[in-house]
């Protein structure tokens, strides 16, 4: 594909198009509550993978994750594994450790709460994250779900930390499969639970070390769409080499660029702190690789086989609506 099919079909993605429906909710609360835009701005800065609030000498962190419906209907095991993982992720992308999780599930009698609890309870186990409650509605017409988290976090990474100058990182697991027909990158179920739990620990050892502060989980808007959030919050642009970007062989390119991946992350690394990041990834056979470089501006561009195009420009078009407030310390998802 040439750069202008990429960059039309990152617009055209699914994934860019849920992430661009946070900025109508940002927009409702700011309405909605006293003080307006002005008031939630100093109090709430949305765009963060977990809320962050200050407790003793350290953060609680508390995020939620909502499943589509079509994925509980057609995978209801995978579903609700993934309510498990992904949270577990989120945790993770702020430099904390989980603790447990609840749940809401809506379902028509068992079908397919049977099978949603059974990938939940398989995810419980291979990550150590009890699930400790929730809500459930057995007379509902559609199955739904949704899982939220509650961790711990001891020193923040953030979305709100890169900086113009830093290396623009992806830290991914490759050793995985497509779950057709949907875009998601499955590292997980197959892999041994002490792996997945000691990968996942190598980002609260980052963000207490100091390697990195500036950190996102790759979500449904794939990489560059989770760089984009990062980069918005932080009131950055950035360059990113799509050639760059470590991929599965035989994977077509559009398709791992709007992929979730069960285990990947973006960062934004101080220029002395790249090589030992990469290093703490590799030495547990995962790939990290520098990916782009973060700039002053607005302007986010992509460069690919020789050629240069911009994707997003802030300053015109705001992608979730969360540009730079200051210090995360009392953020909160991003929704």
């Amino acid at each position: 594909m040439t750069l202008d099919e990429l960059v039309q079909g990152l617009r055209d993605s699914r994934g860019f198009a849920h992430k661009r429906d946070i900025g109508d909710i940002v927009g409702a609360f700011g309405r909605a509550l006293p003080g307006g835009e002005q008031a939630m701005a100093q109090a709430v800065a949305n765009g963060d993978d977990c809320a962050a609030i200050p407790d003793g000498d350290g953060y609680l962190l508390l995020a939620i994750e909502g499943l589509t419906e079509d994925f509980v209907a057609r995978m209801p095991w995978f579903a609700g594994y993934s309510g498990v993982m992904v949270n577990v992720s989120d945790v993770a992308a702020m430099g904390g450790r989980p603790i447990a999780v609840v749940d809401a599930l809506w379902s028509y009698g068992m079908d397919p709460a049977e099978d949603v609890v059974a990938g939940m309870a398989a995810a419980s186990a291979a990550y150590g994250v009890p699930i400790v409650g929730g809500h459930s509605n057995n007379r509902s017409e559609k199955g739904q779900l949704a899982v939220a988290i509650l961790g711990r976090a001891r020193r923040l990474l953030s979305s709100f930390n890169a900086r113009p100058g830093d290396a623009l990182m992806m830290a991914v697991d490759l050793r995985g499969r497509f779950e057709d027909p949907y875009p998601w990158w499955n590292a997980s179920t197959d892999a041994p639970p002490d792996r997945l739990r000691r990968d996942l620990a190598l980002l609260p050892w980052i963000a207490e070390t100091g390697l990195c502060d500036a950190a996102k989980d790759i979500s449904m808007a794939g990489v560059v769409g989770t760089a984009l959030m990062m980069l918005e919050c932080s009131g950055v642009g950035a360059r990113i080499d799509l050639g760059a970007i470590p991929m599965p062989p035989g994977v077509p390119r559009l398709r791992w660029l709007t992929a979730f991946p069960s285990y990947g992350f973006v960062f934004s690394v101080r220029p002395s702190k790249v090589s030992a990041l990469q290093q703490a990834f590799r030495e547990r056979d995962l790939a990290c690789e520098a990916i782009g470089l973060v700039e002053v501006g607005s302007r986010v561009t992509l460069t690919y086989d020789g050629e240069a195009g911009e994707l997003w420009d802030f300053a015109e078009q705001p992608f979730i609506g969360s540009g730079a407030r200051g210090a995360p310390l009392r953020s909160s998802a991003a929704r």
